[in-house]
């Protein structure tokens, strides 16, 4: 059994790692080789002015571009080249831990069903929110962040190094996507075929019914958490298609992720930096309880409404 379980958990990382791959590929590909072009500091430029509006210098364009387009590291190598306050700091990590790789992480959430538009105005609507409110709420962190020092970049000229290069980094974002999701998807097959998830769900099930959502939407949301969107989008994809993930269930579940994923991974990174990391990752986290809490209640509503609707006409 657990041999067949083995060969089912491979061919399906392997299929999610060429699904995934193939959006990986070319949207990792396109930002590196941006990076060498008059593109990224074009879009720097244009979002420096807004900067003062959540409390930031204009030159945090940077890591909050790299962060956007790219991922946390990228943005932490940009917040180590310039000169910001704890509270600075700490504004950028709370706006990229509600939205960082977008461009990736939105293409594999909407593998799974989920709309564009709701990744998007949540991810960025709770950035923005969250900066003016730091901005705004909190009086301190004056005092200039921790950091360490960089080692300096290999130098990299001419059209074909620079297209190398985005291909090697492309090829090793898809390296580190397979080494987790392949191991990951056997785990889960084995696990599913020892019934081993049902009674995960069953002990999950008042948490995930409080949220709105049923039971078999565990698997999923718990992956997504720890693992965060990229990397546990394997598991998401696998449960929407063979544990009947409903739609509204998977983009409720979303909507908590994208507020809230890879906690451990996405707070410990910013402890170097020297900002407080736990209330980090305890306003992500109520952030992300409360506004799904509501999205289902809202959405929950409509869909009595609609069936006593539907009652009456017939």
């Amino acid at each position: 059994m657990i041999v067949d379980s083995v060969k089912k958990g491979l061919l399906s990382g392997l299929s999610t790692t060429w699904s995934l791959g193939k959006v990986i590929f070319p949207v990792t590909l396109i930002v590196t080789v941006l990076q060498y072009t008059p593109v990224l500091p074009y879009i720097i430029n244009l979002i420096a002015p807004l900067m003062n509006f959540i409390g930031l210098p204009g030159d945090a364009a940077i890591p909050l571009v790299l962060g956007n387009f790219l991922n946390l590291y990228a943005a932490i190598a940009g917040i180590l080249t310039l000169d910001l306050t704890v509270k600075e700091v700490f504004i950028i990590a709370m706006m990229l831990s509600f939205s960082h790789n977008l461009l990736i992480e939105s293409g594999v959430a909407m593998k799974t069903g989920v709309k564009l538009w709701v990744i998007l105005t949540v991810r960025i609507g709770l950035a923005l929110l969250s900066a003016v409110v730091i901005n705004l709420v909190w009086q301190g962190g004056s005092e200039m962040a921790q950091g360490t020092a960089i080692g300096e970049a290999a130098e990299i000229n001419g059209t074909g190094d620079i297209l190398l290069h985005g291909v090697i980094q492309a090829l090793s974002g898809i390296g580190q996507l397979a080494v987790i999701v392949i191991p990951l998807m056997v785990a889960v097959q084995i696990m599913k075929d020892l019934k081993w998830l049902e009674a995960f769900s069953k002990a999950l099930a008042p948490f995930m019914k409080v949220l709105g959502m049923k039971p078999n939407a565990s698997m999923p949301f718990v992956t997504g958490l720890t693992l965060g969107l990229a990397y546990g989008a394997g598991v998401m994809i696998q449960a929407a298609k063979e544990d009947n993930v409903s739609k509204k269930d998977m983009t409720i579940a979303f909507i908590f992720l994208v507020a809230c994923h890879a906690v451990v991974e996405d707070t410990l990174i910013f402890i170097p930096l020297g900002i407080p990391v736990l209330p980090l990752l305890l306003i992500r986290l109520l952030t992300a309880i409360v506004l799904t809490m509501v999205v289902a209640y809202i959405w929950n509503r409509s869909d009595r409404v609609q069936r006593k609707e539907a009652v009456y006409e017939q």
